[in-house]
């Protein structure tokens, strides 16, 4: 950095920080400087090893709708075989394997995956989303068949939308909801979905419903197997996507090694702990490393941190109390894995998709059943074989549990909840307690801003924050919205281009994700 050279200083080195991080050094002449407060690249998004296995912290699916983030991706990692796409389908994971570890520089690639979750409720496999095949009526029964069907019918009328609840009975109807909504939401949200905001439906899963479901059903046959260029579709519904040979953490962190050979600077467990404010604009940040507190300047602010956090560390400016009261009350979702090692898994591959030694080919199962807590259960080895170090003899999968820093699961011993964890699965016969190899627990605050409580103020808060000239607010819990990694990366590269054109309107970073044809779904 050249004395006289301006700086950014980047708060998190998660998807939208190190967006921003690397689209300042490649069309500015600004220094970044990105504040980690942990030791982890990547943010929800960072990828976890442990003895030799690789942890994908709540699951991402690496597509967008946008190209320009499409090609942002590619240009880090490019797709891996484009001429062979077959053998990188799930089909072939045992070719992938066989031909053995990698050089280093071949281990940079994006795989092409096949998107398979289904839900598991009853005991049994539904696709999600909800497919109109035999299957799915047989696993109903006819009584809830009938009922779903005539549930929907009852939909000419709709309801006036003021929660989730209204939103997917307006779309799915009202046994459809019940039988596939209801309950698992209120796993991940630990509110009731008549409680939650039905904006959180608009911006998840707005384009969703029952007729959508049917018309892909009706256009898949004309689709190419193989094609990524998916824009027509629904996110929900999308049959492929990329995804990082090493799990997304492999992308995140090549980026921050991209940001420092290019003159930029991305510290770990670098905690920014205050903001000084000086006539409406940051002028530094005060940094907490290795129990000592230093000042940094800095001449423009990019901020990924909690809004709650962000509000709570400002000084030299005069905080209305009412957005104090907004921010401090916005509320979250916490979230922990429980990662086991199984020799095998009870449930084997009853589809027509060919899997190594016929194992079930889910990325993810959506856990519907009510006598469990857990809400999804990720199976690595499907989103690259490469997750798994003994993938021949052993399945690697994540129990994802929702719950809230200070509750119950969250305050229970980790030796408790991992035998929770078993216990859950050896109930909905999932696995033989026997084959438990290796087993660990993490937990990740903040990891889902909810839409509900002082959420529906926050525009106070926002008109607040955009008076400070050269701050911007970006990701997912920079703008307490519940997005992707792509829109998080949008939403930093909206931010840039406001700096570098100098456009005091930051107008076009909060309306990432937030018009009509820009909402996805992930999960």
């Amino acid at each position: 950095m050249s004395p006289k050279q301006e700086q950014a200083v980047i708060i998190g080195a998660g998807p939208a920080g190190l967006t921003a991080a690397l689209e300042l050094l490649e069309k500015s002449n600004i220094h970044p400087l990105v504040c980690e407060e942990t030791k982890d690249i990547g943010g929800i998004s960072k990828t976890i090893e442990y003895k030799g296995n690789r942890i994908d912290i709540g699951g991402h699916r690496f597509f967008s709708k946008n190209d320009a983030v499409m090609n942002w991706w590619q240009k880090i990692l490019p797709i891996q075989g484009k001429e062979s796409r077959d053998d990188l389908l799930i089909s072939s994971d045992k070719v992938l394997v066989e031909n053995g570890p990698d050089p280093e520089q071949v281990n940079r690639v994006m795989l092409i995956r096949q998107r398979i979750s289904r839900i598991f409720y009853l005991r049994k496999f539904f696709e999600y989303p909800i497919a109109l095949k035999f299957e799915t009526f047989a696993n109903m029964g006819l009584f809830r068949t009938i009922k779903a069907g005539t549930g929907y019918m009852c939909i000419v009328f709709k309801r006036k939308e003021n929660s989730l609840e209204d939103f997917y009975v307006n779309r799915f109807g009202k046994p459809l909801y019940k039988m596939f909504f209801e309950d698992y939401t209120e796993k991940v949200w630990g509110v009731h979905p008549s409680k939650l905001g039905a904006d959180w439906g608009a911006q998840r899963v707005k384009g969703l419903s029952l007729l959508k479901v049917i018309l892909h059903v009706l256009k898949k046959p004309f689709q190419s197997k193989h094609s990524i260029e998916q824009k027509g579709e629904e996110t929900s519904l999308i049959e492929q996507f990329i995804y990082p040979k090493l799990g997304p953490g492999q992308l995140w962190e090549t980026v921050a090694s991209d940001v420092e050979e290019k003159g930029g600077e991305v510290k770990i467990n670098s905690k920014v702990t205050g903001i000084q404010i000086e006539n409406n604009r940051a002028v530094a940040v005060e940094v907490e490393e290795d129990s000592k507190t230093r000042s940094i300047p800095c001449d423009y602010l990019f901020s990924s941190m909690p809004i709650k956090d962000l509000i709570a560390s400002l000084k030299g400016i005069n905080i209305p109390d009412d957005v104090k009261r907004i921010a401090h009350d916005l509320p979250y979702r916490d979230f922990i894995t429980v990662g086991l090692l199984v020799n095998e898994m009870k449930i084997k591959n009853k589809t027509k998709i060919k899997t190594y030694q016929n194992r079930v080919p889910d990325t993810w199962i959506y856990i519907q059943e009510r006598d469990v807590k857990i809400g999804r259960l990720q199976i690595f080895n499907n989103w690259s074989p490469y997750m798994v170090s003994d993938y021949k003899n052993k399945m690697w999968i994540g129990l994802e549990y929702f719950c809230t820093e200070g509750d119950a699961m969250w305050n229970m011993p980790s030796e408790d909840f991992i035998q929770m964890a078993i216990d859950e699965l050896v109930k909905i016969d999932v696995i033989e307690r026997e084959a438990v190899c290796e087993s660990v627990q993490l937990k990740v605050k903040k990891a889902y801003p909810s839409y509900y409580g002082s959420y529906y103020e926050l525009d106070k808060v926002i008109t607040f924050l955009s008076s400070i000239e050269n701050l911007y607010c970006i990701g997912r819990n920079g703008q307490h919205r519940y997005n992707n990694q792509d829109h998080s990366m949008l939403t930093a590269m909206a931010a840039v281009d406001c700096v570098i054109n100098k456009r005091p309107d930051k107008s076009p970073i909060w309306e990432v994700n937030a018009e009509e044809e820009y909402h996805e779904s992930k999960k």
